[in-house]
């Protein structure tokens, strides 16, 4: 498969796996780019930017083919040393970096000295636009089913991906609600030219989190995530539980709340166990929609192997309806 996301990153098939606190590390990362794809490492899952420089060096040790860092930018009191991770990134030689959150606007001219391709992850076409201007190579926009934060405009994929492919101009990749090759070919059906995949990756043999984690997001469906921190205009979607009930409990009590209140259920440190220990009712455990799609656990090799092929299913029935044999279905980037 070739799009100008293939091209830009260097990667087989236009499948990027996102950046996810606890979760993006070497083991998936060099999985997923083994596979074909980009496999992404969080930065901010690292407890410095030294041991960033160590896992970057690991999973070199597992892959020889491209992959990236996310580097998530939130408003914080006191907030982590963002410029020394991207420096760690930059001096370890990735190429590639994932921003989400705030505006990238201060790390961009650092990132293009040095050689490094960013794709910005935003949830608004305002915002890709903005990105866009601000000298990014590509934007990643996440439709409202997506795991951890949608934005507030409630805007689903199927509007928001057309309607960001008709005004960006630069590589759009498409990320939220999708974990199979319908999903890649509606994306690029829809004007994005590659997609990114969060969830559906936790969901892989590989991935660095416990088997029941893993179970419960099988077992669940379309119906069980919830939306937390919207009474806080903080909106994220989480899988369904305990904690997830209690917080959405609270917010909506008499008088409401502040994030101080919720603090202590929803700290990292407690999803970060809950991810390792297989507790489903110990913290929270980020999840979008499509753990109604999700029905095995199989090796990344194997999700993208199956992806690639199911996506050229689709687009070879889809062409017969207009007469055009089978043999001559191409996937290729927009004009």
């Amino acid at each position: 498969m070739r799009t100008r996301v293939t091209e830009l990153l260097g990667i087989r098939y236009p499948i990027i796996q996102g950046g996810m606190q606890w979760v993006g590390r070497a083991e998936l990362a060099s999985a997923v780019s083994n596979a074909g794809g980009l496999g992404i490492l969080t930065a901010l899952t690292q407890p410095s930017p030294e041991a960033l420089r160590a896992e970057i060096d690991r999973c070199r040790t597992l892959t020889d083919r491209p992959f990236g860092v996310n580097l998530t930018i939130l408003p914080s009191a006191t907030p982590p040393p963002y410029k020394e991770y991207l420096e760690a990134a930059i001096d370890s030689g990735i190429t590639i970096i994932e921003t989400a959150g705030n505006s990238p606007k201060d790390f961009i001219s650092r990132a293009k000295s040095a050689g490094v391709k960013i794709v910005h992850k935003c949830t608004s076409v305002r915002h890709a636009l903005a990105a866009e201007r601000n000298g990014v190579d590509a934007v990643s926009i996440d439709g409202y089913e997506c795991a951890g934060h949608p934005g507030e405009d409630g805007v689903g994929g199927l509007v928001l991906f057309a309607a960001a492919a008709s005004k960006v101009r630069i590589p759009l990749v498409a990320s939220g609600g999708i974990a199979d090759g319908r999903g890649l070919a509606a994306a690029l059906a829809l004007g994005a030219e590659g997609v990114t995949m969060g969830t559906r990756f936790c969901a892989t043999r590989e991935a660095p989190i416990h088997d029941r984690i893993k179970a419960a997001l099988v077992a669940a469906s379309e119906r069980d995530t919830q939306l937390i921190f919207r009474t806080l205009r903080n909106t994220a979607r989480v899988l369904k539980n305990a904690i997830s009930d209690e917080v959405v409990r609270l917010e909506h009590r008499e008088g409401g709340c502040e994030f101080k209140d919720l603090h202590p259920l929803v700290a990292g440190a407690r999803g970060r166990a809950a991810l390792e220990s297989g507790d489903v009712d110990g913290g929270l455990v980020w999840a979008s929609q499509v753990i109604g799609l999700i029905d095995d656990i199989p090796t990344c090799q194997e999700l993208i192997s199956r992806m690639v092929a199911q996506a050229r299913e689709v687009f070879s029935r889809q062409q017969a309806i207009f007469g055009v044999p089978a043999n001559q279905v191409a996937v290729s980037s927009p004009s």
